[in-house]
């Protein structure tokens, strides 16, 4: 029996559900997700495997303006992403229009690469507007299979599968096949640190701020993990830490219960907060806080 496997990469504006999407197929947690733009920084690669296939699912940075250096790094990620995809998800909401579309949303149009279009959202919206919409996009995109989609419902995954796993290419698995992701436990660490701080904090705190692992050990039954929280001024160090340390415990406490759901085991957080000034446009920082190589 031939096995089929491919690279699909998942494109899109910021909040249009690209995150979401690949944790419900994938099955496993692997990007975190909030309301907030900009909350996924990095490729993460999401591995679904059969017997038959293995599909490997890219979800990147939503598309954006690049206004600093982080950002120009993120969307190097996307850049990257139009050159070694078997399958694009390009992934639209109810009210979005083909104009207001970023540069990549033509350029996979002149690809000769198999693209689903997701029209997602759709719990949110009447069937007379789904139509309207779904006739809008099947006609600027007329190679593209146009499917109406709902990441946060769960609606039309099936259908989005079996459309996928056709346009997959023959070719024995990437990964092993028990892996459904290349990112280290550390990076799920910080990751789910982030993304307590972009639910608890307003304006730019959440995004002035970078965490890294120092420290991950792990023994039988807890594992204790110490964590350096970055800001870019000393003036967000003290909003960041909250009254008394409150802020910052409430984030290490949010925190600790998804990561022990995460792990199945008991987990010691310590965090620390430094400064790392102007750190966006700081190369040798990006390249430490894994932005570039």
């Amino acid at each position: 029996m031939s096995h089929k496997a491919g690279y699909i990469n998942i494109l899109g504006k910021p909040n249009v559900g690209k995150s979401t999407l690949t944790n419900a197929i994938v099955g496993e947690r692997v990007s975190i997700v909030t309301s907030k733009a900009q909350t996924t920084r990095h490729r993460i690669l999401g591995i679904l495997n059969s017997d038959d296939y293995q599909i490997i699912f890219s979800d990147l940075p939503g598309i954006i303006k690049p206004a600093y250096k982080m950002q120009e790094s993120m969307m190097d990620f996307v850049r990257n992403s139009l050159e070694d995809a078997d399958a694009f998800i390009f992934v639209v909401q109810i009210g979005d229009k083909p104009e207001n579309q970023p540069e990549e949303y033509e350029k996979i149009k002149k690809m000769n690469v198999p693209v689903l279009l997701l029209v997602n959202k759709i719990d949110l919206a009447m069937q007379e507007e789904i139509e309207e919409q779904l006739a809008i996009w099947i006609a600027d995109f007329p190679a593209a299979i146009v499917i109406p989609f709902s990441a946060k419902l769960n609606l039309n995954t099936d259908l989005v599968m079996k459309h996928l796993v056709d346009s997959l290419p023959e070719s024995p698995p990437y990964f092993d096949k028990e892996e459904w992701t290349d990112k280290p436990e550390r990076f799920f660490v910080t990751e789910v640190i982030r993304e307590k701080i972009l639910m608890n904090y307003k304006q730019e705190i959440p995004y002035s701020c970078e965490v890294v692992c120092m420290h991950f050990q792990e023994d039988e039954t807890i594992i204790r993990i110490s964590v350096d929280i970055y800001v870019e001024r000393e003036s967000q160090k003290p909003i960041l830490i909250g009254k008394g340390g409150e802020m910052l415990k409430r984030v290490g406490s949010q925190a600790r219960v998804d990561l022990e759901k995460f792990f199945a085991k008991k987990i010691f957080l310590e965090t620390h907060v430094r400064v790392a000034d102007n750190w966006r446009n700081n190369e040798s920082m990006l390249r430490k806080f894994g932005y570039k190589e």
